[in-house]
């Protein structure tokens, strides 16, 4: 029978839980991952976009943005609750049994109430903030020009305000197999 997640966080009851990551390990997950997909949804449509993100450990927020005008903004305004996902996927894990088939993974799950900053200063520190997670070495107004007020009018800049995560890793090397079937061979594991 399915369980019932009605008035739980979000990142209750893990189905396997042996593969459940700390906090610290999410925070190290979430400045490394490069593509986020950010879900919303309003009425019965959900939507989701992939994103490239930072997560401002120092408060505790996930920044992406998008353009002034589009679905996700149009979504966050009608409903801030989201979800964003990213992900690191390694090799595929074969079976000699059907339902053992795998792959290794690490994941982060964040769920959070996303709200548009409005502030220009508080938009520019946090955009700055995404292009130090992807381009470290570069400064503004020395490798690049830095960002125009007219530019910040066609954007978009969200902190969702992190409520729950979760985070998963599965690496191991290969995928359960049974004694009740004839052994996979080594060409398999390649």
């Amino acid at each position: 029978m399915p369980r019932s997640y009605e008035n739980q966080s979000p990142a209750a009851y893990q189905r396997r839980p042996h593969l459940t990551k700390d906090d610290h390990w999410i925070k190290a997950f979430l400045k490394e991952a490069k593509v986020g997909h950010i879900a919303s949804s309003v009425g019965n449509q959900p939507y989701l976009n992939p994103s490239t993100f930072w997560y401002d450990e120092e408060n505790h927020q996930i920044v992406f943005h998008s353009n002034v005008a589009g679905r996700i903004r149009s979504n966050i305004e009608a409903n801030p609750k989201i979800s964003m996902e990213a992900s690191e996927l390694g090799k595929m894990l074969p079976s000699n049994v059907a339902l053992e088939f795998s792959l290794q993974y690490r994941s982060v799950i964040v769920f959070g109430t996303a709200r548009i900053v409005t502030d220009p200063d508080e938009a520019r520190r946090l955009l700055y903030g995404l292009i130090r997670k992807y381009f470290p070495a570069m400064t503004a107004g020395k490798e690049y020009r830095g960002i125009t007020d007219k530019e910040l009018r066609a954007t978009s800049v969200y902190a969702i305000k992190i409520e729950a995560w979760s985070g998963k890793e599965n690496w191991k090397q290969h995928a359960d197999q049974s004694n009740e079937w004839l052994p996979l061979d080594g060409k398999w594991f390649e």
